[in-house]
């Protein structure tokens, strides 16, 4: 492979490891597998090195997920080209169901060189802060709202009933403080 060629790294990125695959710029050129790596910087250095020696431009791609965009940024940082993409918009094969980091990884490589995948956006770190912001807000309501319902389930198991109209508003709240339960073991699970 010349050293001016590009190739197409493929990374199937998970927690703990990731699963590599490139092939060069080259159509018939096979896509090769090259492994695991760590998912820290100091891995992923290594084989951007091990790469660089193969070939002049790396253009990188992964699916987005759990992990985040951090390698993305820290790829961009360095001044690699790479791609985060939807795992919805990777084609598929009719009746291709078996799923495995390796398969994964070097369809990536050749969905990249043929030209096949589009890149979603990657917001910026004060983006995704303010993402994490609304998706924490929206999960505590959720959250708040199931709490009240069991507490409101678990006083009617008890036949303690409200005699106000409105529930959760001040009155209500008030009357909440002043509830006692038949046992001690009840009144825990009433105050949790």
């Amino acid at each position: 492979m010349a050293q001016g060629s590009t190739l197409f790294i493929g990374v199937a990125v998970h927690k703990e490891s990731s699963a590599v695959a490139y092939g060069a710029e080259e159509r018939e050129a096979e896509v090769v597998f090259l492994g695991t790596i760590g998912t820290r910087q100091c891995d992923i250095d290594k084989l951007m090195r091990k790469l660089q020696a193969k070939g002049k431009r790396l253009h990188l791609v992964y699916e987005a997920g759990p992990c985040g965009y951090w390698l993305y940024r820290y790829l961009t940082k360095k001044n690699l080209k790479c791609w985060v993409v939807a795992p919805a918009q990777i084609p598929k094969k009719a009746g291709d169901r078996v799923k495995t980091d390796r398969r994964d990884a070097v369809q990536l490589a050749r969905l990249l060189r043929s030209g096949d995948l589009t890149p979603v956006y990657v917001p910026g770190v004060e983006d995704e802060a303010i993402r994490d912001l609304v998706r924490a807000r929206e999960e505590a309501l959720k959250d708040g709202k199931a709490a009240q319902a069991r507490r409101k389930a678990f006083l009617l198991r008890q036949g303690i009933r409200s005699a106000g109209r409105a529930n959760w508003g001040p009155a209500h709240l008030r009357w909440l403080a002043e509830v006692v339960c038949p046992t001690p073991a009840q009144q825990i699970v009433f105050q949790e």
